[in-house]
């Protein structure tokens, strides 16, 4: 183990303070894991993070080793909208895949991530480094990063229980009559296509979405904001059309007009909220629409209401 005499300068300062000013751990959150861990000492005691320093403190921790990712580190820029010392917020764009797989072993978000972030949490997946839940490629939007693993458990705990709330915008093809609805039905692989997914009553898994509209337009579209209750892959792509209103620019799902708009699905993962892991208050992060999204809605004539 390595060790710091504290001098004049460290006294009265905070333990994780003091080690994180002092670049032991890429975090304050680092530090009080580490410490919980018994990989850092004070005085050759188990150390607290409020400890308060005096002049001739020693403390004894263990060098920090930076993860070794499956994924190469490339130097992509990232839309942050919001960072801190456990998590970030990224809002990805249209045409970026999440994380590399078969067809795109670079150019994803993890690539990015991995080489802008010094911490990301590490859960089992050397390719999805800290990356909490994904969006399709096509699809843009808010998605969650956890550099903690702390932080990585407690948000995909919410997840689990449904507390993590994932709201979308998606222009379809069709007018939507109800000005609400759920879509309960379960989503399995499509026994026709090995890259489709569908309605599956019989071995699917459940999957509900609540949408509710916003305009209809007189060209024959909707638009229509989604807010998922499970997270299955493609899931607002498959509801929306297995009730007869695909995805405008969906190239998989329907006959989502591809005339309008032919660059992928009109989908965009606008808002995220959920408990801070930290904090343990509900936090809300938006998105607005990206400007090709937004440049078709401004193309179409909106019925009155």
């Amino acid at each position: 183990m390595e060790k710091i005499v504290v001098d004049e300068t460290g006294k009265g300062e905070r333990l994780d303070t003091f080690l994180t000013a002092k670049g032991v751990a890429p975090s304050r959150s680092k530090v009080q894991s580490w410490m919980k861990e018994g990989k850092i000492l004070w005085n050759g005691k188990t150390a607290k993070p409020h400890l308060i320093l005096a002049v001739g403190d020693v403390i004894s921790y263990e060098p920090y080793e930076a993860k070794t990712w499956d994924v190469k580190g490339e130097d992509i820029p990232l839309n942050v909208v919001y960072e801190d010392e456990c998590l970030l917020i990224v809002n990805k764009p249209a045409g970026m895949v999440v994380h590399p797989g078969n067809g795109h072993p670079e150019g994803t978000l993890a690539n990015a991530l991995v080489y802008h972030e010094k911490e990301l949490a590490d859960e089992g997946d050397p390719l999805r480094p800290g990356i909490i839940h994904r969006i399709d490629k096509d699809t843009s939007g808010l998605l969650c990063v956890a550099k903690t693993d702390e932080a990585a458990a407690f948000l995909k705990a919410q997840l689990l229980d449904h507390t993590m709330h994932r709201e979308y915008y998606a222009l379809v093809k069709g007018i939507i009559e109800e000005n609400d609805g759920k879509i309960d039905a379960p989503i399995g692989r499509d026994p026709k296509s090995p890259v489709k997914f569908a309605v599956n009553l019989h071995s699917g898994k459940e999957a509900i979405t609540f949408f509710h509209v916003i305009t209809r337009y007189h060209e024959g579209y909707t638009l229509i904001s989604c807010r998922l209750l499970t997270g299955r892959t493609h899931q607002i792509r498959v509801h929306l059309d297995a009730i007869g209103y695909p995805v405008v620019g969906d190239p998989l799902y329907g006959i989502g007009n591809r005339s309008l708009y032919s660059e992928g699905q009109l989908l965009h993962a606008y808002r995220l909220s959920f408990i801070h892991p930290l904090t343990k208050k509900p936090v809300h992060f938006e998105a607005p629409i990206p400007p090709a999204f937004q440049s078709v809605l401004e193309s179409l004539h909106p019925l009155a209401s």
